[in-house]
């Protein structure tokens, strides 16, 4: 049987490498995380059109197309930096709550650069925060975008029919369902980090690696 002390050093060493392999993943997925949030703000595909609607089109956040029903062609409108340009308040507030979301997930890559001035489980509980924060705003902002369903311009779209919560003859589209997915993955992601964050506070400290260099 090994002695202690050389299999403490085997166990520190495994650790280490485990805990270094899941920070690559955890940095990769954060990447990935952040680009799905920047298409899921920018894509106007929350919802859209289907066979039964009155008119083509489709609705983002802040950015929208509607069908003329003479010459079929669409007419597009929104701006994120023109608030008065978008249909509803509601969809105001989920703009805001999905940029926010998409602002701290950026943030959180921004944060990268501090495992070269701080204690790395310090920077992955920041991080972990962040994101958490992060899946917080995104399911406020997926909750809040329905309400403003009720709006004339996706009533034009829809039908009468459509009412807040109900979509009418309108479906949903896949930037919306990419914000659903995302709040999992930054849940994920958190919960993630936070383990990281306490595996490098349970890491054996630099003075025992010595003493055991020296007593070998």
């Amino acid at each position: 049987m090994l002695p202690a002390q050389e299999a403490a050093k085997i166990y520190h060493t495994n650790y280490v490498r485990n805990a270094r392999a899941m920070g690559v993943l955890w940095t990769v997925f954060t990447i990935t995380f952040a680009i799905i949030t920047v298409v899921v703000f920018i894509q106007p595909y929350w919802i859209g059109d289907s066979v039964n609607t009155p008119q083509a089109g489709y609705f983002g956040l802040f950015h929208y197309c509607i069908g003329n029903a003479l010459t079929s062609e669409l007419t597009c409108k929104g701006s994120a930096l023109d608030f008065g340009s978008i249909p509803s308040g509601a969809f105001k507030t989920a703009m805001f709550f999905v940029g926010i979301s998409m602002l701290l997930v950026v943030g959180s890559i921004v944060c990268f650069s501090l495992f070269f001035f701080c204690n790395a489980g310090s920077v992955y509980k920041i991080c972990a925060w962040m994101q958490l924060a992060s899946s917080t705003c995104m399911v406020i902002g997926c909750m809040i975008y329905p309400d403003g369903w009720d709006s004339e311009a996706v009533k034009r779209m829809c039908g009468q029919r459509t009412d807040k919560y109900t979509l009418g003859n309108c479906t949903v589209r896949w930037a919306y369902i990419l914000a659903i997915i995302s709040i999992m993955d930054s849940l994920i992601l958190s919960f993630l980090a936070f383990s990281l964050g306490n595996r490098q506070d349970n890491l054996l400290p630099e003075d025992f690696q010595v003493e055991g260099k020296d007593d070998a």
